[in-house]
């Protein structure tokens, strides 16, 4: 069996972070394991608060899992503050690991912020540089270049620069454009523009976490870098389709859409 590896905030509610991306390795088939960065009381409609986790206890929970279940891939989320960023980037120096997807989580879907503005930097020296593809959304996106992204050229751009900062290749997420879902991969060489269509819900809650760690688990399974995104897109669209309207605000994604569950 291959093995992922999470390395983010927990969410309280299930939509979104560890939660969703565990679910996410359980419906690819493969074995989910987690290190908490820090922990979260959201639900639907928003987060109530925020609390992280030592630097130390993230760095011996990455020790524990590549000292004995050592991942085919890492995907990482929430990372709140400047030490933590370091620590992380610490442990997977130090294990020499390879396979890291990096979704820069900012801002929560109810307006949030997730990772503190004097982060910002330590994520794009730290851990950009350590990451075979980097999955911001527009927002995100803007924040990394210091620059607004409303368009696919904006994209292209964005990418480009993300890429300078030394990742491997770039997905930059379209969803808050109009038209078709479509996202722009950049290997440093070619574009490519990735599209599906747009499902219209208010029910996307741990989108970005789901997509992120769908790649992750298509890149464990040995799929190659491109094959993983574009399975991962029709993924995170099927779960858009088959959101799951609970709660009171922004409800989560399907992450089990495609599996039949046995009622009991």
């Amino acid at each position: 069996m291959k093995l992922a590896l999470t390395i983010a905030g927990s969410d309280s509610g299930g939509g979104a972070g560890i939660q969703a991306d565990l679910k996410t390795f359980s419906a690819h088939g493969i074995y989910g394991m987690s290190v908490i960065t820090s922990i979260t009381a959201q639900n639907t409609m928003g987060v109530l608060g925020i609390e992280d986790i030592s630097p130390d206890m993230v760095y011996l929970q990455m020790k524990a899992i590549f000292e004995d279940l050592y991942p085919d891939a890492v995907k990482i989320g929430m990372v709140s503050n400047e030490d933590i960023i370091k620590m992380i980037a610490k442990g997977l120096k130090d294990y020499n690991v390879k396979n890291v997807v990096l979704d820069p989580v900012m801002i929560s879907k109810s307006g949030s912020y997730l990772l503190k503005p004097q982060a910002v930097e330590a994520l794009k020296k730290e851990l950009i540089p350590l990451s075979l593809v980097v999955t911001p959304n527009l927002m995100e996106a803007g924040e990394l270049i210091g620059k607004e992204v409303k368009s696919v050229s904006d994209m292209k751009e964005a990418a480009k620069k993300i890429l300078d900062f030394g990742a491997k290749t770039v997905v930059v997420k379209g969803g808050h454009l109009t038209g078709d879902a479509l996202d722009v991969f950049y290997d440093g060489k070619e574009f490519y523009e990735i599209t599906s269509e747009r499902i219209d819900t208010k029910n996307t809650h741990g989108t970005g976490c789901t997509f992120s760690s769908a790649i992750a688990a298509n890149i464990a399974l040995g799929h190659d870098l491109v094959e993983s995104i574009k399975r991962a897109k029709a993924y995170i669209t099927g779960a858009i389709k088959h959101s799951l309207a609970i709660g009171h605000g922004v409800g989560p994604t399907n992450h089990f859409w495609n599996i039949e569950i046995r009622k009991v």
